[in-house]
């Protein structure tokens, strides 16, 4: 029988999938004829049989003996060797593509491949643009592993839509786009990418959401009842291991309650410690011992030059394993452990779960219901928590008799007059300004923001916008809706202390919904320029409205759409009358409760002892409301 009778039987078994039958015809092949086709049918035999590493020799001698071909059989050798993980053999084979890699998607799938799966993909990144703009579904894929999470990465966005193009149903890819476009401010752009994901709400199927990021959530969304399904961060604890936790041995000390504090923000430029660091410096050390747990990235402890031990004692976690965490945290014996992170950015909440303290507190880092992490109690007050949110939370509330949110006035820079023309505004004009974050301003905004200047056509509108595509962004919304891009101005990035300074400079500063400002509306009333929200629907709602009542603003929290815009036309149109709201600010800043931190550490210590006094006795945790001190009669502090 001569070899291409052979090869002939050898290949009709292979399309008969009668791999053995052709193996055996190709064994006896290989003895008198050893050609290109030869080995290129022997290996997709052996593939066959799932013999990977084994077919991908046969492609290297098909590419031995055909010189001419020998691109494309080592290609297939490589990708065979990859998908067998000899890893080591497929990175030979790759390294003599190297010169295109950058254009050739299969070559950086595999060099990709390798170096993600060994923890090096920064050598492999400039890769990125071949993966994306691959035609195969596996390539582009595979470009996921190279998102940064910066907003302002246009590669991100590019690998976002590209995954979405061959697999339209991955929601968490959606959302994480609608965060791009909403740092953007391409309101058009959230139009379509969320069309499908508001499809499926309006057919009542709350559980797409479980595809997308809490913190993403509560940008756009104001119903507490869609917030709670949230949930891609945290795997869900049992009630049998939250059981376990709360029945778990415990000493308490007769004199002191240890209060351990778990975050990522220790240290003194971020925004929580503005708010917070003057209330752990107040703590009574007679009777409260503090430790902050520690998972600041080292550069910004190092960048600060502060001593934090003022603070508390500093148990340093970042580099320890959950375990290990886990384990330093509860040889500390810590009585209630407060995470001031929840599902914010950064976060290891997810510790939580491994069963740290008898009382397990969340406050401060994120707006709303910690899902899925093992805790008793949401610290709050009666506007971030009335009582019809408690179905939507698996927290029970601590309410604080005046406000959640405390406020450094001790670290914050002092307010001090800033021109209008060193803060580049025109002198005449009503200033309306906007200083929370961009994500923040939604489409809805921009139409009441319209309706505002056009109800008070001597003003302008002052916002923060850092990035040129941000602010053409902007600038064509309200153009669509009637309002002259020369009336909106732009705040350029400035250092800190100028910025508190210069936010005086504006009449009145507009609240963002359904988010709204929170550091951003403390730092604005504490330069004593006054904020106009409304009343929200959930927590990250209705901050702004505890910060005006506890700073004596209530007049400043408007009911609905409707009021708010209403107002803020009157009072555009009123100097008078906003003159006398801004003197009220001023004159109460150091009488209202808003900064008042060592009013708001005794309140804060009073709900240690009752969550305490509650796990002590045995009683499982439960709503209740902190007693308020006496009302202040004088001043508490002075610039």
């Amino acid at each position: 029988m001569n070899a291409e009778t052979i090869f002939s039987a050898a290949s009709k078994h292979y399309q008969k999938r009668d791999y053995m039958g052709a193996l055996e015809a190709l064994n006896q092949l290989l003895g008198v004829q050893q050609d290109g086709k030869t080995f290129d049918l022997l290996a997709k035999t052996l593939v066959g049989v799932g013999m990977k590493a084994e077919a991908a020799t046969a492609y290297q001698n098909a590419a031995k003996v055909e010189p001419e071909q020998a691109d494309g059989f080592l290609r297939k050798a490589m990708n065979l060797f990859l998908e067998a993980g000899e890893d080591d053999k497929a990175l030979l084979i790759a390294k003599n593509f190297m010169g295109v890699a950058k254009e050739d998607a299969e070559v950086a799938f595999v060099l990709a491949s390798i170096f993600v799966k060994r923890g090096q993909k920064q050598i492999v990144a400039p890769l990125r643009g071949a993966l994306i703009d691959s035609a195969d579904p596996r390539h582009v894929l595979f470009s996921l592993h190279f998102m940064t999470g910066d907003m302002e990465n246009a590669d991100d966005e590019r690998t976002a839509r590209a995954v979405l193009k061959h697999f339209p149903h991955r929601n968490d890819l959606r959302f994480h786009l609608q965060m791009i476009l909403r740092d953007r401010c391409d309101f058009e752009g959230m139009r379509k990418n969320f069309a499908p994901i508001e499809a499926e709400l309006k057919r009542g199927n709350l559980k797409v959401l479980n595809q997308e990021q809490p913190l993403s959530n509560v940008f756009w969304c104001g119903n507490e009842k869609q917030n709670k399904h949230a949930t891609a961060t945290t795997p869900a604890f049992t009630g049998e291991e939250r059981a376990r936790r709360r029945q778990m041995a415990h000493t308490w000390r007769d004199d002191k309650l240890r209060i351990g504090y778990l975050s990522a923000d220790f240290w003194p430029g971020h925004a929580t410690m503005k708010l917070l660091q003057d209330v752990l410096k107040r703590h009574d050390r007679e009777r409260f011992e503090v430790t902050l747990f520690c998972h600041t990235p080292p550069q910004k402890i190092a960048e600060s030059g502060f001593d934090r031990s003022v603070w508390g004692d500093i148990v340093t976690v970042t580099h320890l394993s959950d375990g290990e965490a886990a384990e330093t945290i509860r040889a500390r014996n810590i009585d209630i452990l407060v995470d001031l992170k929840g599902h914010n950015k950064d976060n290891r909440s997810r510790l939580l779960n491994l069963g740290l303290a008898p009382v397990q507190v969340t406050w401060l880092g994120f707006p709303g219901a910690v899902t899925n992490v093992d805790i008793d109690y949401a610290i709050g007050d009666r506007f971030v928590l009335p009582e019809s949110s408690a179905p939507h939370y698996l927290e029970k509330f601590c309410r604080m008799p005046e406000s959640y949110q405390p406020n450094d006035p001790v670290s914050r820079p002092p307010p001090r007059h800033v021109s209008r023309t060193l803060a580049q505004l025109p002198e005449g004009p009503f200033v309306y300004s906007s200083f929370n974050g961009v994500r923040k301003i939604t489409s809805h905004m921009v139409d009441l923001w319209s309706r505002i200047l056009k109800g008070a056509p001597d003003s302008v509108f002052w916002l923060m916008a850092p990035y040129e595509k941000q602010r053409a962004n902007l600038a064509k919304a309200f153009a669509e809706r009637g309002v002259d891009p020369a009336r909106i101005i732009f705040a350029p990035t400035i250092v800190y202390e100028m910025h508190i300074a210069r936010m005086a400079t504006a009449d009145l500063m507009l609240d963002a919904y359904p988010c709204n400002g929170h550091t951003t509306t403390s730092e604005a009333l504490w330069s004593g320029l006054p904020v106009l929200t409304y009343k929200g629907t959930n927590f990250a709602s209705r901050v702004s409205e505890s910060l005006l009542n506890a700073a004596g603003l209530p007049d400043l929290v408007a009911d609905n759409d409707k009021a708010y815009v209403d107002l803020a036309i009157a009072l555009g149109n009123d100097r008078e009358r906003m003159a006398g709201i801004r003197k009220r600010l001023i004159d109460n800043r150091f009488i209202q409760p808003l900064f008042d931190s060592e009013r708001f550490c005794r309140h804060l210590e009073t709900a240690y002892a009752m969550m305490a006094d509650r796990a002590k006795a045995g009683l499982e945790p439960d709503h209740f409301d902190v007693p308020a001190l006496p009302p202040r009669t004088e001043a508490f502090g002075s610039l």
